[in-house]
């Protein structure tokens, strides 16, 4: 268990935490965050830490997100449950931390960055991707919403393009992450590992801290090979997704005789009914509010999911039996009725 996240501190000033389960993908357990958590409060209060660096071990990924099979156990007994419960709320402050975090924090989101592996790196000051990056909020597709504080910044994406991520659980490359503001600097693999050994490397005890930084981050960085297929795209995703209800965005997507318009429709339609409605009104809910308040709702949220039939049913049909075929208590957007998205915005209101 010690060795699931790895803490060094090199000679010039930079902390390095090392998520180390690359077998599971770098996969988070509330045995990885407490330390997290502890590590950084240490590391604020230490005048010889000047900067984070904030890595996954292995070539696959940084963070796959939270270890869902240990989630999944969450129905089979109070301790299980209470247990999952506390893995979010460890996450939630993990996450948190980072946001307000007064030291520079280098995340470095090489390879796949799904769920709460976007949590740990939204709120860091300096995010870097590579071509090799495949970033995603993938709660939709086990039932569940996207939570570790993504009210707040898919609401910072261009437009609606949040929201269509959020809906969607689509994959997206290095130039879209960076056009839905989930990153801020592109570096080849290669490039990011010589730009790691020369943060390792620099004496950071100067008062010149970002200056210096920043030239480390041009000399390395460069632009995607590619550009932003969601830019090319905002068009017509803000059209269809500016829309207060579900229903309605599928309404407008029915109007549109694209083939954008008719795979987004299936792909929506396969999603849990619950869910959609869920995260939408999550997502409408938290365009005035403060990362902190957001990171609440999240909490009352994944609390009453734990609580609802139709998560661990979309964790089953990926995760476990992996037949990708759930069969939801709630089988069409008209069976969740309003009432029943109300009651997940509610304290302890939903039961198993």
């Amino acid at each position: 268990m010690a060795n699931e996240v790895l803490f060094s501190v090199e000679d010039g000033g930079a902390a390095i935490i090392t998520l180390n389960r690359p077998k599971a993908l770098n996969s988070l357990s509330t045995d990885m965050l407490n330390p997290i958590r502890e590590k950084l409060k240490e590391w604020e209060a230490n005048d010889e830490i000047r900067l984070i660096l904030l890595q996954g071990a292995g070539e696959k990924g940084f963070c796959a997100g939270g270890d869902i099979k240990t989630l999944y156990q969450a129905q089979s007994s109070q301790d299980a449950l209470q247990g999952a419960e506390n893995f979010f709320e460890v996450e939630y402050e993990v996450d948190l931390v980072i946001y307000h975090y007064p030291k520079p924090i280098i995340a470095c989101l090489d390879g796949i960055v799904m769920g709460g592996g976007v949590g740990l790196t939204y709120g860091a000051s300096h995010r870097i991707v590579t071509e090799r990056t495949k970033w995603a909020m993938p709660e939709m597709n086990i039932g569940f919403f996207p939570d570790v504080g993504a009210g707040y910044f898919l609401n910072k994406a261009p437009g609606f393009i949040g929201y269509y991520l959020a809906l969607t659980a689509s994959t997206i490359k290095a130039a879209d992450v960076l056009f839905a503001n989930g990153a801020d600097h592109y570096m080849t693999s290669d490039k990011l590992f010589d730009f790691l050994q020369s943060v390792k490397q620099t004496d950071w005890h100067s008062n010149n801290i970002n200056s210096i930084l920043n030239q480390l981050i041009k000399k390395y960085s460069s632009k995607p090979a590619a550009n932003s297929e969601l830019e090319k795209l905002q068009t017509v995703i803000n059209h269809h997704f500016s829309r207060n209800t579900i229903e309605e965005i599928i309404q407008s997507l029915d109007y549109d005789p694209s083939e954008f318009a008719r795979d987004t429709k299936h792909l929506l339609l396969s999603k849990s009914p619950s869910s959609l409605k869920i995260t939408l009104q999550q997502l409408i809910d938290a365009r005035e509010k403060t990362v902190d308040e957001c990171f609440k709702t999240d909490f009352i949220l994944a609390r009453n999911f734990l609580r609802h039939r139709d998560f661990y049913e979309g964790v089953r049909s990926v995760v476990i039996d992996k037949d990708r075929n759930p069969h939801y208590t709630y089988q069409s957007l008209e069976e969740f009725t309003e009432e029943d998205k109300k009651r997940f915005f509610q304290e302890n209101s939903v039961t198993l």
